[in-house]
C-alpha cells in the first residue's frame, strides 16, 4: 500500500521548481565589480624619443610590476651626446651626475612595498654608446637593484615609418 501512496504523490510532482536567479546576478556583479577595482593595473611608459634597438631573440616581459624606467638619449646635445630621463611619465631630466641617478633609482627602490624585487628598465637609444647605459646599470648595482631589463623591439620592422 505504501508503494502505491508513494507513486501518487511521485506522479503530481511534475511541476518545475523556480529558483531565483537575481541574488545569483547581484552576485557575479558584484564580484565583477570588486575585481575590477582591486586589480593593479601597470602600465609602462615609453617615451617616444627613445628609439630603442632591435634585438632577434627579444621578447615581452611579463611582469612589470617593480620596474624603475630610465631613458638614455642619443641627443643630448653635448659633447658627449648622452642624456638621462626618469620614466614616470613625465621623462623628467636627470642631471648628469653620479649622486643624481644614484638618488633617483634609491627613491624609486625605497618606494616598493618589498613584496616585490625592484629591476631596472633600461631604454637605451639604439645610437647611444654601451658605456652610458653601463653607467647607469652600475650606479642601480650600489643601491642594489641588480637585476636589469633592456628595452628593444623584435624585429625592424618597429622603425619603418
Amino acid at each position: 500500500m505504501a508503494s502505491k501512496k508513494l507513486r501518487a504523490q511521485n506522479a503530481n510532482q511534475g511541476d518545475e521548481l523556480s529558483v531565483d536567479m537575481s541574488p545569483m546576478i547581484d552576485m557575479v556583479f558584484l564580484l565583477l565589480i570588486f575585481f575590477i577595482v582591486t586589480a593593479n593595473l601597470v602600465v609602462v611608459k615609453m617615451d617616444k624619443r627613445v628609439e630603442v634597438p632591435v634585438a632577434e631573440n627579444s621578447s615581452p616581459q611579463e611582469k612589470k610590476t617593480g620596474r624603475i624606467v630610465i631613458n638614455v638619449y642619443g641627443d643630448g646635445g653635448r659633447e658627449d651626446g648622452v642624456r638621462y630621463s626618469m620614466g614616470d611619465g613625465d621623462f623628467t631630466p636627470i642631471a648628469d651626475d653620479d649622486a643624481a641617478i644614484r638618488e633617483y633609482i634609491e627613491e624609486q627602490k625605497n618606494k616598493m612595498d618589498g613584496t616585490v624585487k625592484p629591476q631596472l628598465h633600461l631604454r637605451g637609444h639604439r645610437n647611444t654608446e654601451f658605456k652610458h647605459c653601463q653607467r647607469v646599470i652600475a650606479l642601480a648595482a650600489e643601491v642594489g637593484v641588480d637585476q636589469v631589463v633592456f628595452a628593444s623591439y623584435a624585429t625592424a620592422k618597429a622603425y619603418a615609418n
